[in-house]
């Protein structure tokens, strides 16, 4: 195969990547806690003969996460939360722990802290919180302190991945780290507040529609080079 060919195929692939990262992106403008994601883009030289030529092909597998806050919006739900600042929810799910800044909870029957998909939220100790029977006027304090008619009953965990550790969405608005979470020093809760999504809509439609453009773009070059390639077989075999 042509090595224009080649590298135009590369490029190709890569931008399919950041199209699907980008629509997914726009999917999720309105969802609680979501955070942007971008894909990296890096130059692999593979060697084409030994005079040392090279052939300049795409490698677009990275991510970046974006961690900028979101808006908070006031919805004054009394298990809505939202992170001021640097940190994340710790919640408890059947493939382990995980990160998350999608604050909407709710008492299980037993009392427990909940996500709308069933997992448990965790203290600063990365146990269960437990709301006691009857307790009503629940408050939750800037510093996490969960109390029930003035009496504390437990501490929300706030969260984050070491400064050399890797975080990796798991899907929706959960992460993952490769190393144990570390405790987040004078994090701040807001009771009543949720955290909206941190996508510009309109950064990642214009962003959609250049990808689009330069896909296009290497698509057409792509088609040239065949219709070349044809006509010099054909003009062979005359």
């Amino acid at each position: 195969m042509d090595n224009a060919i080649y590298a135009t195929l590369t490029r190709q692939s890569g931008l399919m990547a950041e199209m699907r990262v980008v629509a997914n992106n726009i999917a999720n403008a309105n969802t609680t806690g979501f955070r942007r994601e971008g894909v990296i883009f890096a130059e692999h030289l593979s060697a084409l003969d030994r005079s040392g030529d090279t052939l300049s092909m795409a490698h677009a597998r990275g991510r970046t996460l974006d961690l900028d806050q979101g808006v908070l919006t006031q919805t004054n739900g009394n298990f809505d939360l939202a992170i001021e600042g640097e940190g994340f929810f710790l919640v408890e799910t059947p493939e382990g722990n995980r990160l998350t800044r999608a604050g909407a909870f709710l008492p299980s029957a037993e009392g427990e802290l909940m996500t709308a998909d069933g997992f448990r939220l965790l203290d600063e100790g990365m146990a269960p919180l437990i709301v006691p029977a009857g307790a009503s006027d629940v408050a939750v304090g800037a510093d996490g302190t969960l109390s029930a008619n003035g009496v504390a009953f437990g501490k929300i965990g706030v969260f984050t991945a070491p400064e050399d550790a890797q975080l990796t969405h798991q899907g929706g608005t959960a992460f993952t780290t490769d190393a144990a979470p570390e405790p987040v020093e004078d994090a701040r809760i807001r009771q009543g507040f949720l955290e909206e999504s941190n996508v510009d809509s309109v950064f990642e439609i214009t962003r959609m529609i250049e990808v689009q453009r330069a896909y296009e773009l290497g698509q057409s070059f792509l088609d040239r080079e065949d219709q070349r390639i044809r006509s010099a077989i054909t003009g062979m075999t005359r």
